[in-house]
């Protein structure tokens, strides 16, 4: 009686819609290649220890966190940081600025998704030097004494460049996600969560609150090797309001509102305002509107708004992009969200400081 072995083939259970996987350099790599000097681990250190001062009130300057919707042109944001470390200093004693230095793009359907994952604008997708020219970026800025603040998206790549952000941020798209709350959780600086596209603010306060308590999560160590991630847990994150379809939201009722959220579910009370997005009805113009409404109500004693966000760059507006030619377009101009120009960012800037100052006095 002969005996017939059953083998079951899996050869057609994966892979079927992957063209190709590629090497991705470690973390360690990457950080070894691009290692902080003093000079930028001194910024890096007193940034995160201002913000957190500011966040829970022994500090009474405003940290704002300004800079283009997402860096594209690594030259053009050097110039912009170097404009912006002039004026931090300058500005020093009323408010604690933190340059936007965002590397990836969210999209609701498609689009040019940010400079780590296509640095050469051509759809090529060269994230192994992408990741690089981001890390170099954010060590070139801080070595100017300017804290930088990054927006997280993908939950593997913090690893490559997280110990240079002063400041942190989770976007509307991501802020219900519980990937992004445990990666929170993890992080070693502050981290704003932002209300949902719809405006939903009880999810940001949710994701406050998660991202505050301790997580175990499978995640990258620094050698690229899959791990397990164990957290104390964030207790310096917090809700950013910008607004959402149903329109602005940065009123002084809806501010009170989101601190009885946060009250009620023993957070502390204090928000940063996003002048962008739908708090400006993607105008990037009204985020003036904004500034002045936000300054007003800090001189009148208004409490609990610990900082505003701004999208700015060097020239006003925004232009599209074809991939493969950006030789094409205008030097420090958005390709994203549209952003006020310098010469306006200076005067919002200058704003707020007088703000700070007539509230102090």
């Amino acid at each position: 009686m002969s005996t017939k072995t059953n083998s079951i083939s899996t050869a057609n259970l994966d892979d079927q819609r992957t063209v190709r996987i590629s090497p991705l350099a470690a973390p360690s790599v990457v950080r070894a290649e691009h290692a902080p000097d003093e000079v930028a681990a001194a910024t890096v250190r007193s940034g995160r220890a201002a913000t957190v001062d500011i966040l829970s009130g022994t500090d009474d300057r405003l940290v704002v966190i300004v800079g283009p919707c997402s860096v594209h042109d690594p030259a053009a944001a050097m110039d912009y940081a170097r404009k912006l470390a002039a004026k931090a200093d300058e500005l020093r004693d009323d408010l604690h600025i933190v340059m936007r230095v965002y590397f990836e793009k969210p999209r609701t359907t498609l689009g040019w998704k940010g400079l780590l994952n296509d640095p050469h604008l051509d759809g090529t997708y060269d994230i192994n030097t992408g990741l690089r020219i981001g890390r170099k970026l954010l060590l070139d800025v801080s070595s100017l004494g300017l804290p930088v603040g990054c927006e997280f998206l993908d939950p593997i790549l913090p690893q490559y460049y997280a110990d240079l952000v002063t400041y942190g941020a989770i976007g509307a798209r991501t802020a219900a996600s519980q990937v992004h709350r445990q990666l929170c959780s993890a992080l070693s600086m502050p981290v704003g969560i932002k209300n949902s596209t719809e405006g939903d603010v009880q999810v940001a306060v949710d994701g406050t609150r998660a991202a505050a308590a301790s997580h175990v999560f499978p995640g990258t160590d620094l050698d690229g090797q899959a791990a397990l991630i164990e957290t104390v847990g964030n207790p310096d994150c917090h809700v950013i309001l910008r607004g959402g379809s149903a329109g602005p939201n940065y009123d002084a009722e809806t501010v009170a509102d989101t601190m009885a959220r946060l009250r009620k579910s023993g957070l502390p009370e204090r928000v940063v305002i996003d002048a962008s997005h739908g708090n400006s009805s993607k105008n990037h113009e009204k985020q003036v509107d904004v500034v002045n409404d936000i300054a007003d109500r800090i001189v009148a004693g208004e409490k609990g708004i610990v900082g505003l966000m701004l999208e700015s760059f060097i020239e006003a507006g925004r232009q599209d992009l074809t991939l493969g030619q950006a030789d094409e377009l205008e030097y420090g101009k958005s390709i994203t969200d549209a952003c006020i120009d310098w010469g306006t960012t200076v005067d919002q800037l200058d704003r707020l400081a007088e703000a700070v100052r007539a509230r102090r006095s």
